[in-house]
C-alpha cells in the first residue's frame, strides 16, 4: 500500500446512509435571490469551457506523472479521485469515499509470431500468462462448426496436445473455448474474429487452471489457419491481482433525500493511457456542473453526484454502490443520469434510448421521459441527436437492473461515423468517433471542445430541471413526496417490465463470446 493510499484508505459509508461530512463552503448558485425556476437556465449558462478544460488538464497531468494512466488501483486514479473530492469538499458538499475490492489487470506482453510473420494479438482479460519470453509450439485449427471449439468434443480427431489451438469466435464464451482447448490438451489458445477487425475479449473472471488465451483479427486468423501445423511463438503476460479502489460520492445539503436525482461518470481510465475523453470529459462535465450548482442550491430534490472507480474492468464501482444499498435506499433514488465520453473528437450527439423505440431495449419506466428531456434540450441548443442503445456497457447498468429510470449522453467510441451523421454533425464520415479509444493517444488533443460544451450545457440544464421536479419521470410534482410503499409498488412494476441483456458488461469490451 502506497503512502497516498494510507492517507485516504478510510472506510466510508455510502451517501445513502451515513457520509463523511466536510466543512461547509460557499455554494455557487445558492442565495442569489433569483427565482428557483430559473435554476436550469442559470446553471447551463454558468458553465465555462475554461473551467471544464482546467479539470481535463488536471487529469492529463496526473496521468503524465503517474505512469501514464489513471486506472483504478493505481496512483493516477487515487490522485484523480482526491482532486475531485477536494474540489467538492471546498464547495461544501457532503462527500464520501466508498471502497471496494476488484481484480486489477495490466498487460505486460502481447506477441505472436509464426512462419516468419508477426501478428497483432490482444491478451484476453484475466488470461493466465505464458512463461517470460513466451512458449513455442505448433498450431492446430479447431474444426469450424456451429459451435467452434466450445467443448472438448470439438477436437475429436484433432491432436491438440501441447499445441496452440486456433479457434473461431462465436456460439459460446471465450472462457468456454479456453476450457475446451485445455481439456483437449492445448498449451494455449488463439481465438480469431468471425467479423472484420481485431478481437478484444475477456474471460469474465480469473481462472486458476486455464491456459493462456488471446484474440486476433479475422484476417490474421485466416492466415494462421491456412498455415496450421507450423511452429509459433506466443508471449502473453499480464498482472492479475486483487486491489482496492473507491468511488467518490457527493450530495447537496438541500432538497428531498427521498427523491434524489443521481448523476454519475466513471473516473478511471484504461491502463493504456490518460483517458482524457474516456472518461475525463464525463468526469469534468459532472464536476463543473456540481461546483456551479453548489452544495446548497434552492432545489426541491437533493442531487447526488458520483465518480465511479473500476468501470473499465466491468462496471465494478457502480455495481458495488447500487448493490450495497438496501431496497429502501434504492427507492430514494428517483433516477440515474450517466455521462460517459462526451467529447469524442469525431463525435456525434447520442442520447440513451430510454423508450426503446430505436433498439427495442427500453429502460425502466420513466427513462423515456429522461430521453425526451435531453433530446429537447439539445434541440433548443440547435443540435439534432440520435438514440444510443442501452447495451449495459456503462455505469447505468446496475441502476437499470434494479428498475431505476436511467438516461444520459454519449458521443461515440469505436463505431464509424456515417455520411448522414457527418452531414448533420460535421466531422469525417468513414472514420470512428474516437480513434484514440482505449489507447495511449487519448490525451488533451483527443477532445472536441465544441461537442463537449454542447453536452455540458445539456447536462447542467437537465440536472437542474430534475432538481426542481421529477414529475415526468415518477409522477412527483415539485415538493411532493411518495411513501416508500408507493415507491416499492412502482419499482416492482419497473422491474417486471425491464428485460435486460447483460452480456456486454463493460463498455471496455464487447460481449465475451
Amino acid at each position: 500500500m502506497s503512502r497516498l493510499r494510507k492517507a485516504i484508505a478510510v472506510p466510508a459509508a455510502v451517501l445513502a446512509g451515513a457520509a463523511l461530512a466536510v466543512t461547509t463552503g460557499p455554494a455557487a448558485l445558492a442565495g442569489s435571490g433569483s427565482d428557483a425556476a430559473d435554476l436550469p437556465d442559470e446553471l447551463a449558462a454558468s458553465i465555462k469551457l475554461g473551467e471544464v478544460n482546467r479539470h481535463l488538464t488536471a487529469f492529463q497531468r496526473i496521468a503524465a506523472t503517474s505512469d501514464g494512466n489513471r486506472a483504478s488501483g493505481t496512483e493516477g486514479y487515487d490522485r484523480s479521485a482526491e482532486y475531485v473530492a477536494g474540489k467538492l469538499a471546498d464547495a461544501g458538499f457532503i462527500v464520501s469515499r466508498q471502497e471496494f475490492p476488484f481484480v486489477y489487470f495490466e498487460t505486460l506482453a502481447e506477441e505472436l509470431a509464426s512462419g516468419g510473420e508477426e501478428y497483432e494479438i490482444d491478451i484476453m482479460r484475466y488470461s493466465p500468462s505464458t512463461p517470460e519470453g513466451g512458449l513455442s509450439a505448433r498450431t492446430v485449427a479447431a474444426p469450424e462448426s456451429d459451435e467452434p471449439g466450445c467443448d472438448a468434443d470439438a477436437y475429436d480427431g484433432v491432436d491438440a496436445d501441447g499445441k496452440i489451438a486456433l479457434i473461431q469466435r462465436g456460439a459460446c464464451t471465450f472462457a468456454a473455448k479456453q476450457e475446451a482447448a485445455a481439456e483437449a490438451g492445448a498449451a494455449a489458445a488463439v481465438v480469431y474474429n468471425n467479423e472484420e477487425g481485431p478481437l478484444h475479449g475477456t474471460l469474465g473472471a480469473p481462472s486458476g487452471n486455464g491456459i493462456p488465451i488471446g484474440g486476433v483479427s479475422d484476417a490474421a486468423g485466416a492466415e494462421l489457419v491456412a498455415a496450421a501445423g507450423e511452429e509459433a511463438t506466443l508471449d502473453l503476460r499480464a498482472i492479475t491481482e486483487e486491489r482496492t479502489t473507491y468511488n467518490v460520492v457527493a450530495e447537496t445539503r438541500t432538497g428531498a433525500t427521498d427523491n434524489v436525482v443521481m448523476a454519475g461518470a466513471h473516473l478511471d481510465s484504461v491502463v493504456e493511457g490518460a483517458g482524457v475523453n474516456d472518461n475525463g470529459t464525463g468526469s469534468a462535465a459532472l464536476l463543473q456542473t456540481a461546483l456551479e450548482m453548489g452544495s446548497q442550491p434552492d432545489v426541491n430534490n437533493a442531487v447526488r453526484f458520483a465518480w465511479w472507480g473500476a468501470e473499465e474492468v466491468g462496471l465494478v464501482g457502480s455495481t458495488h454502490y447500487v448493490q450495497s444499498l438496501s431496497f429502501e435506499e434504492q427507492l430514494d433514488i428517483a433516477m440515474y443520469l450517466n455521462f460517459d465520453m462526451v467529447g469524442s473528437p469525431n463525435g456525434g450527439y447520442f442520447v440513451y434510448d430510454g423508450d426503446g423505440d430505436e433498439f427495442e431495449q427500453p429502460g425502466p419506466p420513466g427513462s423515456d421521459a429522461i430521453e425526451r428531456s435531453f433530446v429537447e434540450r439539445l434541440s433548443e441548443q440547435g443540435v439534432a441527436s440520435e438514440p444510443s442503445e442501452l447495451n449495459m456497457r456503462s455505469d447505468y447498468a446496475e441502476f437499470m437492473a434494479q428498475g431505476i429510470p436511467v438516461g444520459g449522453l454519449f458521443t461515440g467510441a469505436e463505431d464509424t461515423k456515417t455520411e448522414e451523421q457527418a452531414d448533420k454533425w460535421g466531422g469525417q464520415a468513414g472514420e470512428v468517433f474516437d480513434p484514440c479509444y482505449h489507447t495511449e493517444c487519448d490525451h488533451m488533443g483527443n477532445v472536441n471542445r465544441g461537442i463537449l460544451m454542447d453536452n455540458v450545457s445539456a447536462i447542467a440544464f437537465v440536472a437542474g430541471s430534475y432538481a426542481l421536479s421529477t414529475e415526468d419521470v415518477n409522477g412527483l410534482a415539485a415538493g411532493e413526496s411518495a411513501s416508500h410503499a408507493e415507491r416499492a409498488q412502482q419499482r416492482a412494476v419497473q422491474l417486471r417490465s425491464t428485460t435486460l441483456d447483460r452480456s456486454g458488461s463493460a463498455h471496455a469490451e464487447p460481449a465475451p463470446s
